[in-house]
């Protein structure tokens, strides 16, 4: 089954890996921080080879974002998704796992997770959710 893997972080300090310009993370002493981009290095990796890993991006920056709605068939659009939030969609990886726990174990494994949040979610084919 495909999960979709969603980054979260406060935009504040935009570029990517996200984590490595996380406040908490430059906080940590230098040989911990290294430890952290080689797990990191290491996970992505390890997907690639078992085949788990679909696709992952990185988004750009919130600021170049829009938001389309149409109502009474009239389109508008607002700058930047979430305003009132302060951790926004940073990227996402796409996952084919054997199960919902092995998805949440490699969301856990992700930096991100540590200093943000990464969300796991089923995804959907056309036929409904895929079991």
């Amino acid at each position: 089954m495909r999960y979709l893997l969603l980054i979260y972080s406060n935009p504040e300090n935009w570029e990517h890996p996200i984590f490595l310009r996380h406040p908490e993370f430059l906080a940590l002493p230098p040989r911990e921080r290294e430890e952290l981009a080689g797990q990191a290095e290491a996970l992505l990796e390890e997907i690639t080879e078992s085949g788990e890993l679909v696709v992952g991006t990185a988004l750009a920056d919130p600021v170049n974002t829009a938001t389309v709605r149409v109502r009474d068939g009239v389109p508008a659009a607002t700058d930047g998704p979430y305003l009132e939030a302060k951790e926004q969609l940073a990227g996402y990886f796409v996952v084919d796992c054997d199960s919902p726990e092995r998805a949440a174990d490699i969301a856990a494994r992700f930096p991100d997770a540590r200093f943000a949040a990464v969300e796991v979610r089923p995804i959907m084919d056309v036929s409904g959710q895929e079991m």
